[in-house]
C-alpha cells in the first residue's frame, strides 16, 4: 500500500512539473499577466485575464481568449492588443513588449495611462498601428520610434507630452496617419516633416507650436488632410502649401497668422474644406478661389480681410458653408451667391457690406442658416429665403425696410429669428401656430404696427420674445401670453400697448417681463404669484393703479421690480423685506403712502427708489411725522420719547467725536466715503464710529485683506474688509472698487461702499448670517438642493464673466468664498479682490489695461479659464460632500465610471435612473470645466446653459 501511495505522488509531481513547463513555455500569457499587474483596473475590465487551475495544454495560447487579445488563425501567436476604452490607468514599464515580436496592432486609447511612454514599444518592429490617444502620457516623446519601420498609423492625440515634436517619425516610410494634436508639444514644426513619403493625414493642431510654418510641408504630395491650427505661429501662410496636389482638407485656424492669403492656394484643385478663421490675415479674398471647384466649406472669419466677396464665388457649385464674418469687408453680395445650388450656411455678419441681399437667396432649397447682422444692408428679405427649411435667420443691426415676407410665417423649420434694429414696418405676419420649433424671436427696434400676434401662446418652444421699441405697434397683450409653456423672456417696452395685463395663470417658466413705457392700465393681477420663476418685472412709465400686490413679494427669485411712474397707491408691502433676492425695488413717482418698512432691504435702495410719492415717508426719505412714526397720540409719551431721544443723541455725538478722533489719530489724511448707486449714503463717520464701539465691531480687521463684522450707527450689519493702499495707486484702486460695486446679481455679495484715506480702505458688503460652503460642505443635502447650489454658483460666476464689461474674473473661487444668506441661497464673495490687493502692490497691470483697452488680454482670459476650472472642482466637491477636494489629480488617476459610482453612492441614488442621469450630466459639465487645456474649457455662459438643461423646471 505504501508503494502505491509513493508511486501516486511521483506521478502527480511529474504531471505538475509538465504543466508548469507548458505554462512557462507560453510567454504571451505570462507577459500579459505581468502587464496586468502594473495596471489600475478599478472597473475589472481584465477579469478574464487569468490561467485556469489546470494550466494551459497544447500549443494554443490561453491568452487568445482574453478580452482585447487577438491571435493568428491557429491561436499560437498574439498579433493585436486592444485595451481601448477599458478605464485603465497606471504607468507602463514596457518590459513585457519584447515578447510580442509579431504584434501588428497596439491600442491603448481612451484610458488614463500616465508617466513616460515606454520605449519598449519601439521594439515591436512589426507594428503597423500604434494608438495611444486620449491618455495622460507625459514628458518628452521618447527616441527610438524610427525602429517601427512598418508603422502605418501613429495616433497620440490628447496626451500631456512636453518638448518638441518627434523628428524621427519623418523616417517612417509607410506612415499614412500622424496625429500628434492636443498634446502640449512646443517649438516649431520640423522642416523634415515635409519628407514623408506615404503620409495622407497629419494633425498637429492644439499644441503650443510656434515659429514659422515650414514651406517644406508643400512637398507632401500624398497628404489629403492637414490640420495644424490652434497654435501660435509667426509669419504668414506659406504659398508653397499650394503644391500639396492631393490636399482635400486644410485647417490652419486660430494660429496667429498674418499677411495676405496666398492666391496660389487656388492650385489646390481637390480642396474641399479650407479653414483659416481666427487669424490676423489682411488684404482681400483671392478671386482665384472661384476656381477651386470641389470647395464645400470656406471659413475665413475673424480676420482683418477687406474688399468685396469675389464675383467668381458664383462658380463654387459645391459650396455648403461660406463664413466671412468678423472682418472688414465691404461692397455688395454678388447675385451669384444666391444661386449657389448647395449653399446651406451663409455667415457674413460684422462687416461693412451694403446693398440688398441676392433676391434668389434660399431658392436652392438647401439654405439653413443666414447671418448678415451688423452690416449696412438695405431693401427687403429675399422672398424665397425659407424655401429650403431655414433654421436661423439673423439680420439685426442693418437698414432693412418694408414688410416681412409672408414666407417667414410659413417657415415651419425656423428656430431662431433676429431682425432687431432695422426699419421693418407693417403688421407682424408671424403665425406662431405654424412655427412649432421657434425658440427665439427678436423684432425690437423696428416700425411694426398692428399689435402682437394673438396666437403667441401656441409657440410651444418659444423661450425669448422681444418686440420692444416699436412705438407704433399698439394693440394689447394677448390673453394667453403667459401660458406659453417654455416662455422665459417677454419684452414689449415702448410699443404704445394699452389695456390691462392678462392673468398670469400657467406662468410657469417666465423669468423676465419688460413692459415699460406703454399705456397699460388697471391693476397687477394677483395671479402673478403663479410666476415662481420671475426674476425681473419692469412696468415703469405706464398707467397702472391699485395697490402693489403682496403676491409679488412672495416670488422667491425676484431681483428687479420697477413700478415707477405709474399710479399705484397704498403702502409698500412689508413682505418685500423678507426677500433674499431683491436687488432693485423702484416705486418712485406713484401715489404710494405710509411709512417705508424698516427692513435693510428697503434702506439699501436709496432715496431715488421712493421719490415722487408725497404721502410716503421714512428712511431714506424724510422722517415720518410723530403720529405716524413713533409717538402714537399721547402728549406725555411724546415728551418722554423726545427727552430720551435727545439724551441718546448727546451720548452718540460724544462717542462719535471720541471715536473719530481715536481712529484718525492713527491714520494720515482725511477719510472719504463712496456709497454705491441705489444704496444708503453712508458717511465715513458711520464706518469709523462702528470701529470705535466694541459692541458694534466683532474684531477690527488687523491685517490687510482680513474681514470682520460691524454694525453701523444706521443699524445695518455689514462685513468689512481692510485693504492697505499706496497713494500713487489710489486712483486706480478706487476706480476698480467702484467697478466691483456696480456688479449686482442675486448670487453675488452686494458691495455697499468703501471708506478710504491715503493709506487704508475699508470695503463694506452685505453680511450673510449662515456661514460659508467650506463649513457646510460635509452636510448631507438632497439632490435638488445640491443642484440649486451648483446653479446659483454658476449664475454668479456667469454674471461676472459675461454680463460685466469688461469681464471680472473672480480670482479666488473657493468654498470659503461662497456664503449663504438666510434662505441658504449662495452668494459669491471676494470677487475681484485678488486683483484689488495685487493692484495696491503694483503687481496687477492686466486688470487696468483690460479696462483701458476695452478688450480682454491674455492674462485676464487665463484668469477666467481658471475660474471655470475652480468651478468644476467645487461642483465635484458638492457632488461628493467634500470628499473629492482639489480633484484635478483624482480625476486623472481614477476612471470616470469609478468616480461616478462613488458619486452615486454619496448621493444615495439607488436605482433612480433619472437622478443618476442628472448627476452624470452635472458631473460631465464639471469635467469639461476641468479640462487641462484652458482653451478646451467651456465659457461659464456655456457651462450654465448645459447645467440649466439638466432640470428645465429649476430657475
Amino acid at each position: 500500500m505504501e508503494i502505491f501511495h509513493c508511486l501516486y505522488f511521483r506521478i502527480l509531481l511529474t504531471f505538475t512539473f509538465i504543466v508548469a513547463v507548458v505554462v512557462a513555455t507560453n510567454p504571451y500569457s505570462e507577459a500579459l499577466l505581468s502587464l496586468k499587474s502594473e495596471l489600475i483596473d478599478d472597473s475589472n475590465s481584465l477579469d478574464d485575464w487569468s490561467v485556469p487551475p489546470g494550466g494551459q495544454t497544447g500549443e494554443r495560447v490561453q491568452a487568445c481568449s482574453w478580452s482585447g487579445v487577438r491571435c493568428n488563425n491557429n491561436s499560437t501567436v498574439v498579433i493585436a492588443l486592444d485595451l481601448s476604452m477599458k478605464n485603465l490607468g497606471g504607468e507602463l514599464s514596457g518590459k513585457q513588449f519584447s515578447v510580442f515580436t509579431e504584434l501588428v496592432d497596439l491600442n491603448f486609447s481612451y484610458n488614463s495611462f500616465s508617466g513616460q511612454l515606454p520605449v519598449g514599444i519601439f521594439n515591436l518592429t512589426n507594428l503597423k498601428i500604434l494608438d495611444i490617444s486620449r491618455n495622460n502620457f507625459s514628458g518628452q516623446f521618447p527616441e527610438g520610434i524610427s525602429g517601427l519601420r512598418n508603422l502605418v498609423v501613429l495616433d497620440a492625440f490628447s496626451n500631456s507630452f512636453s518638448g518638441p515634436l518627434p523628428v524621427e517619425v519623418s523616417q517612417l516610410d509607410y506612415l499614412k496617419i500622424l496625429n500628434l494634436a492636443g498634446s502640449y508639444f512646443d517649438g516649431p514644426i520640423p522642416s523634415k516633416y515635409g519628407s514623408f513619403k506615404s503620409l495622407e493625414f497629419i494633425h498637429l493642431a492644439g499644441n503650443f507650436l510656434g515659429g514659422t510654418i515650414p514651406p517644406e510641408l508643400g512637398q507632401l504630395k500624398t497628404v489629403t488632410h492637414m490640420e495644424i491650427g490652434y497654435n501660435s505661429y509667426e509669419g504668414s501662410v506659406p504659398w508653397q502649401l499650394s503644391n500639396m496636389s492631393e490636399l482635400q482638407y486644410l485647417d490652419i485656424a486660430s494660429a496667429n497668422l498674418s499677411g495676405p492669403i496666398p492666391k496660389q492656394l487656388s492650385n489646390l484643385t481637390k480642396l474641399e474644406s479650407l479653414f483659416l478663421f481666427r487669424n490676423q490675415l489682411t488684404g482681400s479674398v483671392p478671386w482665384e478661389f472661384g476656381k477651386i471647384v470641389p470647395l464645400a466649406s470656406l471659413d475665413l472669419s475673424d480676420n482683418h480681410l477687406s474688399g468685396p466677396i469675389p464675383e467668381s464665388f458664383a462658380e463654387l457649385k459645391n459650396l455648403k458653408l461660406l463664413s466671412l464674418m468678423y472682418n472688414e469687408m465691404n461692397g455688395t453680395v454678388p447675385q451669384g451667391i444666391g444661386q449657389l445650388p448647395s449653399l446651406e450656411t451663409f455667415l457674413i455678419w460684422n462687416n461693412f457690406f451694403s446693398g440688398s441681399l441676392p433676391r434668389d437667396l434660399g431658392r436652392n432649397l438647401k439654405l439653413k442658416w443666414v447671418d448678415v447682422s451688423t452690416n449696412n444692408f438695405i431693401g427687403s428679405i429675399p422672398p424665397d429665403i425659407c424655401a429650403g427649411g431655414l433654421v436661423k435667420l439673423i439680420l439685426f443691426s442693418n437698414n432693412f425696410t418694408g414688410k416681412l415676407s409672408p414666407s417667414i410665417s410659413n417657415c415651419s423649420s425656423l428656430v431662431r429669428l433676429r431682425i432687431e434694429d432695422n426699419s421693418f414696418s407693417g403688421e407682424i405676419p408671424l403665425k406662431f401656430s405654424q412655427l412649432p420649433d421657434i425658440t427665439y424671436v427678436d423684432l425690437s427696434g423696428n416700425e411694426f404696427s398692428g399689435g402682437i400676434p394673438t396666437d403667441i401662446s401656441q409657440a410651444s418652444n418659444l423661450r425669448y420674445f422681444n418686440i420692444s421699441n416699436n412705438p407704433g405697434l399698439g394693440g394689447m397683450i394677448p390673453a394667453k401670453t403667459w401660458s406659453s409653456p417654455l416662455l422665459q423672456n417677454f419684452s414689449a417696452s415702448a410699443c404704445n400697448i394699452s389695456g390691462n395685463l392678462p392673468p398670469f395663470h400657467s406662468c410657469k417658466s417666465v423669468s423676465v417681463i419688460e413692459l415699460h413705457t406703454n399705456n397699460l392700465a388697471g391693476s397687477v393681477p394677483g395671479s402673478v404669484s403663479d410666476c415662481q420663476a420671475l426674476r425681473k418685472m419692469d412696468l415703469a412709465f405706464n398707467k397702472f393703479t391699485g395697490h402693489i400686490p403682496e403676491d409679488l413679494a412672495s416670488l422667491p427669485g425676484l431681483s428687479v421690480l420697477d413700478l415707477s411712474h405709474n399710479n399705484f397707491s397704498g403702502p409698500i408691502p412689508a413682505k418685500f423685506g423678507a426677500s433674499s433676492s431683491l436687488v432693485l425695488l423702484n416705486v418712485s413717482f406713484n401715489d404710494i403712502s405710509g411709512s417705508i418698512p424698516s427692513n435693510n432691504v428697503f434702506r439699501l435702495m436709496g432715496s431715488n427708489a421712493y421719490e415722487g410719492n408725497p404721502k410716503l415717508c421714512g428712511a431714506p426719505l424724510k422722517p415720518c411725522s410723530a403720529s405716524i412714526a413713533i409717538f402714537g397720540g399721547k402728549g406725555t409719551r411724546k415728551l418722554t420719547w423726545v427727552l430720551l431721544l435727545c439724551a441718546g443723541l448727546v451720548v452718540l455725538i460724544v462717542a462719535s467725536i471720541l471715536g473719530i478722533f481715536y481712529i484718525r489719530r492713527g491714520s494720515k489724511g482725511q477719510w472719504k466715503m463712496v456709497s454705491f448707486s441705489g444704496l444708503p449714503r453712508f458717511t465715513a463717520n458711520d464706518v469709523l464710529r462702528s470701529f470705535s464701539s466694541t459692541e458694534s465691531m466683532e474684531a477690527v480687521p488687523a491685517e490687510s485683506s482680513s474681514v470682520c463684522k460691524a454694525v453701523l450707527p444706521t443699524g445695518i450689519t455689514v462685513s468689512v474688509k481692510k485693504i492697505e493702499l499706496e497713494t500713487k495707486r489710489m486712483k486706480k484702486a478706487t476706480e476698480f472698487m467702484t467697478r466691483l460695486g456696480v456688479a449686482r446679481h442675486k448670487n453675488l455679495i452686494r458691495l455697499l461702499g468703501f471708506c478710504y484715506n491715503k493709506q487704508l480702505a475699508y470695503v463694506l458688503h452685505d453680511y450673510q448670517p449662515n456661514g460659508n460652503l467650506a463649513e457646510k460642505i460635509s452636510l448631507k443635502r438632497d439632490w435638488m438642493a445640491k443642484y440649486k447650489l451648483v446653479i446659483g454658483i454658476a449664475r454668479g460666476l456667469c454674471f461676472l464673466h459675461h454680463d460685466c464689461y469688461p469681464a471680472i474674473p473672480h480670482g479666488d473661487l473657493k468654498l470659503s468664498n461662497i456664503l449663504f444668506d438666510e434662505n441658504m441661497e449662495p452668494h459669491l464673495a471676494e470677487f475681484g479682490f485678488k486683483y484689488l490687493v495685487e493692484m495696491t502692490k503694483g503687481s496687477s497691470p492686466a486688470t487696468i489695461s483690460m479696462r483701458e483697452t476695452g478688450e480682454l488680454n491674455s492674462a485676464i482670459k487665463e484668469e477666467l479659464c481658471m475660474d471655470t476650472y475652480k468651478f468644476g472642482e467645487i461642483v465635484l466637491e458638492i457632488l461628493t460632500n467634500g470628499r473629492l477636494a482639489n480633484a484635478g489629480g483624482s480625476i486623472q488617476s481614477k476612471p470616470k465610471e469609478v468616480l461616478l459610482r462613488e458619486i452615486y453612492s454619496a448621493n444615495q441614488t439607488g436605482s433612480a435612473d433619472a437622478m443618476q442621469e442628472e448627476i452624470k450630466l452635472v458631473f460631465e459639465v464639471a469635467l469639461l470645466c476641468m479640462r487641462s487645456r484652458p482653451s478646451d474649457r467651456p465659457s461659464m455662459e456655456d457651462a450654465l446653459k448645459l447645467l440649466s438643461g439638466v432640470k428645465s423646471e429649476v430657475n
